[in-house]
């Protein structure tokens, strides 16, 4: 008799957020279509389908909270959010801006959850919901706004690195030439879609870790934009000495390519080690 009831109790929740999804997939389908034949095969937003796949991954986690009955509903908070990110939607769909398509998905989905369900649910998935920011497009214009000075940073930090290391090499502005070799930092080097994706694999890494210190979690956020911007200059380093040691072909051609794999790896091999320095560190300080 359980089972029964049980059975029809989730097929009561199947129908009752079956409008929701319908509603969702009505709306999105053709946005995300759009990107995966579009922006989500370019380099700069690479990332886009996978942080779809964690948001999806991370709410499927999470799934028993949203077979709960209501608790505390917030139907006017959440109406009004609804509306909110549906008008953002049809200014987005209307005028194809992307960045306001895709962002409307974090008010509608916020608005929902808070109809629905009400705060405790809203609580219990605000990092899914907080994590489809970074489905985002950056806008042009906040693009290049912050590339040229990244590039600037960058190429300078490169050219530090190797002088004091005694390599042959000058910068004038963003053209670094290393012994016989001349190397343009170009757009795509200047770290700003790196910071941005590595800054997404951060936070996803602090909020599966769960740590329960907040001045351990505020030191690795205050840390993660510094680390994917010293593991851009590494990957400016390591290209330079590649086109030094083996020509020019040699670093535009596979390693280039590989080069972007090493950042991660530097990036995320740094953020281990501090997370676990911290750790021990906080764990020490608290035992005194």
């Amino acid at each position: 008799m359980a089972a029964v009831l049980d059975a029809r109790s989730r097929r009561g929740v199947v129908l009752e957020w079956l409008p929701v999804a319908a509603g969702l997939l009505l709306l999105y389908v053709p946005v995300f279509y759009g990107l995966a034949t579009g922006l989500w095969q370019t380099d700069d937003n690479a990332q886009g389908p996978i942080i779809l796949a964690v948001v999806v991954w991370l709410a499927w986690r999470k799934r028993a909270a949203l077979e709960a009955p209501p608790n505390g509903t917030a139907q006017g908070v959440g109406i009004s959010l609804l509306v909110f990110g549906l008008l953002l939607y049809v200014l987005g769909r209307s005028q194809e801006i992307g960045s306001v398509e895709v962002g409307a998905l974090l008010p509608i989905l916020a608005g929902a959850l808070l109809a629905m369900r009400g705060r405790q649910v809203f609580r219990a998935l605000w990092f899914p919901l907080l994590f489809t920011v970074f489905m985002v497009p950056l806008p042009a214009s906040f693009v290049d706004a912050l590339t040229g000075p990244l590039k600037q940073h960058v190429s300078a930090s490169a050219e530090h690195l190797l002088y004091a290391a005694g390599f042959p090499i000058a910068r004038s502005g963003v053209v670094l030439d290393i012994g016989q070799y001349q190397l343009l930092v170009a757009d795509a080097c200047s770290g700003l879609n790196s910071m941005f994706s590595l800054s997404a694999l951060g936070l996803l890494y602090l909020y599966l870790m769960h740590r329960r210190s907040w001045l351990h979690n505020a030191l690795m956020l205050a840390t993660i934009l510094p680390i994917a911007f010293a593991a851009n200059v590494i990957r400016v380093v390591v290209l330079a000495l590649i086109t030094y040691r083996f020509g020019d072909a040699a670093g535009q051609g596979f390693l280039h390519s590989a080069a972007g794999l090493v950042l991660v790896m530097v990036a995320l091999a740094i953020v281990f080690v501090l997370d676990a320095a911290l750790a021990r560190l906080i764990r020490s300080r608290q035992g005194t």
